[in-house]
């Protein structure tokens, strides 16, 4: 019964005898993981390209208004699937499989109930929500149309992002890229189609980015339904796996003990993120758009320093549920080495091509003029970021989510946001965008500090 999962991830068992060396097994699952959470920016970067280039700057502008108000969302699923691969993956370490379904069933159920939510009241308050944001009025009805159904789309949306992000607890890095893939790829195909109205499909202006996500969604939830069924994988959605799909109090407590403060912190990150792009509104619509290609450009950029903490906490886990806590320093310690060469070689090439980059999404000069000075000033601190990363993923590993917690939400709250206030009426725009080194910097200290002081004096134990 267990036979498929074990064989497909052979690369992660390596790591409880140690065959080969320790950055060969990290690198195997992190370079599906690293092109797979491209992918999945891609499909977002591809249709702010078709917006800025097939209609323009303010369609761009109305589509970005949404981009925080997403975040805020994905907070719960992102918290339940943190907490879910901690448990996953000390499960998947003992090799108790039947966990293994109970944990994820039990996630996925909760994360269908919670994703009615923002679908029910995205249909009703989307443009009271672009109201709320002081979306510019002469963008205000596309951002509404963009918004809502982004919001009605959730429920498939949140399911996309579990089902994906337990098969990593696993240590199944393939089935999750080519599911994105196949997404990325159907947006593409639709995206431009529902701008121009073509093949009998209507025209739907900056509503299209939206719509098409939708659809794409759709066929790549089909897809891993149907891949996993025909590859007989325990975690296929078979009567076996369907039966552990429940609200059970019991696994549901473990799993937001340990996510609900990485949510509760998300969600922290998107109203500080919503009051930053409510400073950068108050400059006009291209203040804005560049608001919204420099995020675009930043989560690849972000997305090395992602997955390696990722990487490191999966590792972490399944060698905890192993007894094999002698192996967190030496997997931390190639985390550390990995962003400093992964994410450190990426922010040199977005230096290096930073004119090109910013041209692929907008085309008026002065916009192109205004992002590219602003993202010269934010980009050299993601290498920071990716070491606070690190620190606080390697922890949580463990189950340790509170001191992590606390230290992002303090940075967050006592320095970006006072910061990018008084710096922005100090010095302009760039004000906002210096926010974020001066909070990437104390989220490194502290995380770093409380890691070798506190963390690593403790006796770490399993958790199921």
């Amino acid at each position: 019964m267990t036979e498929t999962l074990e064989t497909a991830n052979a690369p992660l068992k390596a790591v409880a005898s140690h065959p080969k060396p320790l950055w060969r097994t990290f690198l195997a699952f992190l370079a599906p993981m690293m092109l797979a959470n491209v992918l999945q920016s891609l499909s977002g970067t591809i249709n702010s390209v078709f917006l800025g280039h097939m209609i323009g700057v303010q369609a761009l502008a109305a589509a970005i208004q949404f981009f925080p108000i997403m975040f805020f969302m994905m907070a719960f699923v992102i918290g339940l699937g943190a907490g879910a691969s901690v448990l996953i993956g000390q499960a998947f370490g003992k090799g108790d499989f039947d966990k293994v379904r109970t944990i994820a069933g039990a996630s996925l159920a909760l994360s269908i109930v919670f994703g009615l939510v923002p679908a029910v009241l995205g249909g009703v308050f989307a443009e009271q929500l672009m109201i709320a944001l002081q979306t510019p009025p002469d963008i205000i009805k596309e951002a509404t149309e963009y918004a809502r159904i982004m919001m009605i789309s959730m429920p498939v949306f949140f399911v996309f992002l579990l089902a994906t992000s337990i098969l990593r607890g696993v240590g199944d890095a393939i089935t999750p890229l080519w599911t994105l893939a196949l997404s990325t790829g159907v947006g593409l195909l639709i995206t431009p189609m529902l701008i121009l109205g073509q093949f009998g499909l209507p025209k739907m202006g900056v509503a299209s980015a939206a719509a098409a996500s939708l659809a794409s969604l759709f066929v790549a939830i089909a897809w891993l339904a149907w891949h996993l069924i025909r590859k007989k994988n325990p975690l296929a959605p078979n009567a076996e796996l369907l039966r552990h799909v429940r609200l059970d109090p019991k696994v549901l407590g473990k799993v937001l003990r340990l996510g609900v403060p990485t949510g509760f912190q998300m969600v922290i990150v998107a109203t500080a993120e919503i009051a930053l792009l409510g400073m950068a509104n108050g400059y006009g619509s291209q203040a804005t758009a560049a608001y919204g290609v420099i995020n675009q450009i930043i989560a690849y950029v972000q997305f090395p320093a992602m997955s390696i903490g990722i990487t490191a906490s999966i590792l972490g886990a399944q060698a905890i549920g192993g007894g094999r806590q002698a192996m967190l320093w030496p997997i931390t310690r190639m985390a550390l080495i990995l962003n400093m060469l992964i994410t450190g070689t990426g922010v040199i090439a977005v230096y290096a091509l930073s004119g090109p980059i910013v041209s692929m999404f907008v085309t008026d000069p002065a916009v192109i003029d205004l992002t590219e000075h602003l993202l010269h000033i934010v980009l050299w601190s993601m290498v920071i970021f990716g070491f606070a990363v690190v620190f606080s993923s390697i922890m949580r590993s463990s189950g340790t989510v509170l001191a992590p917690t606390a230290i992002g939400i303090l940075a967050i709250l006592g320095v970006e946001v006072p910061v990018a206030w008084f710096l922005s009426h100090s010095i302009g725009i760039d004000g906002v965008w210096w926010a974020y080194p001066a909070t990437f910097i104390t989220m490194f200290v502290m995380q770093g500090g409380y890691y070798a002081l506190v963390w690593r004096r403790r006796s770490i134990r399993a958790l199921v």
